[in-house]
């Protein structure tokens, strides 16, 4: 999958293209022929953890959500569960991507 690519520069020159290509689909920033950012739309950011690096948590959020980190890497050492390696995880994000895309594309 390649992601839709502009320059800072052309970001900043046709901002309004910008916006409308990042709702249909990730852009990539790049500066000096670098990515330097990504932008994606307020929908696809709501399927992401941005929403809970940007919202207050609830008391007692950090340590239920410990308690549920310590109970599954407990599961993982006592052999009950299994983690994707990187490549399986990456492979499955892919198409997870991919078929979001396809549904919106409809």
């Amino acid at each position: 999958m390649t992601l839709k690519t502009m320059t800072a520069r052309d970001a900043k020159n046709h901002f309004g293209e910008f916006l409308d290509s990042a709702r249909r689909e990730p852009v990539v920033v790049t500066r000096n022929d670098r990515p330097v950012a990504i932008m994606i739309s307020i929908e696809d950011a709501a399927d992401t953890l941005i929403p809970e690096m940007l919202m207050e948590t609830e008391p007692g959020y950090e340590e239920w959500l410990a308690s549920k980190v310590g109970s599954t890497l407990a599961r993982v050492d006592a052999d009950a569960t299994s983690l994707f390696s990187h490549a399986d995880a990456v492979a499955s994000l892919r198409a997870r991507v991919e078929a979001k895309l396809a549904r919106k594309a409809q």
